[in-house]
């Protein structure tokens, strides 16, 4: 081989997609199709009739083990999923109870297993876990220096080492499945820091969760397996194959959930989302929950720890109390998407440099206050697992469920959900991997046991009352357990905007079928509300307020044409009549992506399309070369004859798969560097009259880079995503009405500002005085 010779696709090694730019799925389809027909034509029987029936064998060997690869792959990415969560899981309830005491039987258990005799919940469960000390003070200064500490170490690894390991990292996720490329996102250091800290931050006590965390842990696994196969490395649109998947998986070893997972990654995380991309899913969640559930983390053989089942029947006149609890959802996730956003600004302009101090801050805080409050003091699992709980079957922990201390428990509940409130708002998106699906779960759950302890108690007030009559005498009528469950399920959907996945996650934690229809009753209300009130997910404003290239998946009316969008001053090469010099100071003194290629003539006909890292490659090849000078002219249209005389380097056209030296070699005999093989003759084109929209809904599905506009042929403009991102943010604003903005989302930000502006005013009057 000449040592100028390259290989087949060191164009595709060389560019790697730029960091923070976009991927044109429409040119890595043609690429994987080109490759795909290479492929392909090696398998061809007429390779091997000389070979005879060993030759014919190894071909049918190698097509079987090439089509099997998939599988293989997606299998490996699942037993990796569903290893690193049960190592996750068993890691954090380990450093949560190390808060409270050790275990003499031997250090590395948790109250848990080291009290496996002893049913309770209760700190001094047995004899052979010992607490720290006797002294309450003393118990709760180590407390609080337990996830002082923990936060310390988590916030400091991922400044130094990783900083994308911080946050959730869902709306991330859902811009790279879009095409939206971050390098090192998914990478090694992120996959290993996010696993080492994501059990230091739960145990720190810090109001937020790990199933946000766990999907982007889930999809690091999943490119980093990929990526040891070449299949995978090569292609973006079969790495984004994997990474939906194991999103699914992510979201099922969370909540033992694999069909959860498998509607999570099609309702939130991806646009385009084929039959064989969910087999794929569900095949990854399904090989990650088995592996969760033969490694049985809490060795209870339950796949998570709030996971239950309930008996019992519900009545139809507790719909009246499932609407109150759907109501709740809405508001909450309005709330909190609306004051997080304010927060998020505030930590972006003033905290930008102290995410340690930040994190640290607000776990002392946090484990000070939480302390004092029994649902808040324990891990939000295992505070779930004790609210879900019937009172019937040891459901009655910490006097839960006594008539006495009914009252007591609501006040406790109440506060507990206020204060948690409050806190996810402040801690999500501090610099530490931080998650809101359990935080808003812990949250509903909390709200909902202190309806369901009050419908109860107003059952025993008034047991003759019409609506009571249709409970059976002897028969426990309400159970509390249930409205905690239903109350996560409504503020889970509030926060993330989810419906259907919700419904199937929670179906599948419980078990019961007869629950199904509370559920969707509750997540229905919860849905209306937040429509009524205008809320979007917090992935997607968050992805907002980060500015990301995305399209929502919901269809706008602008009543507008793409040519209002488009951008009109360009940057394009001549068919002819350029030099390399001509091109190389094109190149030099622009950042475009590509250029549209247009005729000599005064009309400016469209010709094609050619991309910016592609003209850079051939350009540098050609001069190492030393064949081409500065004044050589650049051709960017073949004639009748190229074809026939040259070397076309296989799959050329649309995205470069190979050149040869002697293609170069060949181009140079006419004194003229022949561009025209690298052009792509058919780029994707619109009308200037056509709708934003539908060039809207053709990024959505297609996925092309840019859309160059054309009248009558004429190159017009081009448009891409950030271009319609920026029309849309730059509309005009106008005064909403109050359906609009669906009235209490205006009062809440009203709110928001006059407590800002008191605060303000009454620092400033103190600090006057101070000086007085």
């Amino acid at each position: 081989m000449h040592p100028e010779e390259l290989d087949d696709d060191e164009l595709e090694q060389i560019r790697r997609y730029e960091d923070f730019s976009t991927i044109d799925w429409i040119q890595d389809s043609v690429l994987e199709r080109n490759r795909r027909i290479r492929k392909a034509n090696t398998y061809s029987p007429g390779r091997y009739h000389k070979g005879g029936l060993l030759a014919w064998l190894w071909s049918e060997a190698r097509k079987a083990m090439d089509t099997g690869q998939s599988w293989f792959v997606v299998s490996l990415v699942g037993v990796c999923i569903g290893v690193n969560a049960a190592i996750i899981s068993i890691v954090s309830e380990w450093l949560s109870d190390l808060k409270f005491g050790y275990c003499s039987d031997g250090w590395w258990l948790n109250q848990q297993f080291c009290c496996w005799e002893i049913e309770g919940e209760e700190v001094d469960g047995c004899d052979s876990w010992h607490p720290w000390s006797d002294v309450t003070l003393a118990r709760w200064f180590i407390f609080v220096l337990f996830a002082s500490m923990f936060s310390f170490i988590a916030a400091h690894l991922v400044r130094s080492i990783a900083k994308y390991a911080a946050g959730s990292g869902i709306s991330e996720i859902k811009c790279i499945l879009a095409g939206f490329v971050m390098k090192g996102y998914l990478g090694f250091a992120t996959f290993v820091i996010k696993s080492m800290t994501l059990p230091m931050v739960i145990a720190s006590g810090l109001s937020v969760g790990k199933e946000g965390p766990s999907v982007h842990v889930a999809c690091c696994i999943g490119n980093l397996v990929a990526g040891l196969f070449t299949k995978f490395s090569r292609s973006q649109g079969k790495m984004r194959e994997i990474v939906t998947a194991a999103s699914a998986a992510g979201v099922a070893v969370a909540f033992g959930s694999p069909i959860g997972g498998v509607l999570f990654s099609i309702e939130e995380m991806s646009h385009v989302f084929s039959i064989k991309t969910m087999w794929r899913s569900f095949f990854c969640a399904l090989v990650a929950t088995f592996t969760l559930s033969a490694m049985n983390p809490f060795r209870t053989g339950k796949l998570v720890l709030f996971q239950i089942t309930y008996d019992r029947d519900w009545h139809f006149f507790e719909v009246i109390f499932f609407i109150i609890l759907g109501v709740f959802g809405g508001l909450y996730g309005a709330f909190v998407v609306k004051f997080n956003l304010q927060v998020a600004a505030f930590r972006r302009k003033h905290l930008a440099n102290h995410g340690v101090a930040e994190a640290v801050i607000l776990a002392t805080v946090t484990a000070m206050i939480a302390y004092f409050n029994r649902f808040l003091r324990i891990d939000m699992t295992s505070s779930m697992a004790m609210l879900f709980r019937e009172c019937e079957g040891g459901g009655n922990v910490n006097n839960l469920c006594q008539t006495p201390a009914q009252w007591r428990m609501s006040n406790s509940l109440l506060l507990a959900t206020i204060i948690r409130m409050g806190l996810v708002v402040i801690s999500y998106g501090c610099k530490v991997p931080a998650g809101i699906f359990v935080p808003s779960m812990a949250i509903g759950s909390t709200f909902g046991r202190m309806v369901g302890i009050m419908v109860k108690a107003l059952y025993q007030a008034y047991p003759q009352s019409g609506i009571f009559t249709v409970c059976t005498p002897d028969v426990p009528c309400i159970t509390p357990g249930t409205y905690a469950f239903l109350g996560a399920a409504a503020a889970l959907s509030g926060v993330m905007r989810l419906t259907v996945t919700v419904v199937v996650i929670m179906f599948e934690l419980t078990g019961a079928l007869t629950y199904i229809l509370p559920t969707m009753i509750v997540l229905l209300v919860t849905k209306a509300v937040g429509d009524f009130l205008g809320t979007t997910g917090i992935a997607e404003k968050t992805i907002q307020f980060n500015g990301f290239p995305f399209l929502e998946k919901d269809d706008h009316a602008y009543n507008v044409s793409v040519s209002a969008v488009m951008r009109k001053e360009l940057h394009t090469l001549s068919e002819s009549g350029m030099t390399v010099k001509n091109v190389e100071e094109t190149l030099s003194s622009t950042d475009v992506k590509g250029f549209p290629i247009i005729s000599s003539s005064e009309r400016s006909i469209l010709i094609g399309y050619i991309g910016r890292t592609e003209l850079r490659y051939v350009l540098d090849r050609a001069m190492k070369l030393q064949q081409f000078g500065t004044d050589t002219l650049c051709s960017f249209t073949s004639r009748e004859n190229d074809a026939d005389n040259m070397d076309i380097p296989n799959g050329a056209s649309l995205g470069v798969e190979d050149a040869s030296t002697g293609f170069f070699e060949t181009t140079s005999l006419d004194n003229e560097l022949k561009l025209w093989p690298w052009v792509n003759h058919t780029p994707m084109t619109v009308s200037p009259q056509i709708p934003l929209e539908i060039v809207m809904q053709l990024f959505k599905r297609m996925g092309p880079r840019v859309i160059l506009v054309e009248d009558h042929g004429v190159l017009s403009g081009l448009v891409t995503v950030k271009d319609v991102l920026r029309f849309i943010a730059t509309l005009p604003a106008h005064e909403p009405s109050w359906d609009d903005r669906g009235g209490l989302d205006g009062l809440l930000e009203e709110a928001w500002t006059w407590a800002a502006e008191t605060i303000y005013r009454v620092m400033t009057w103190g600090r006057r005085i101070i000086r007085r």
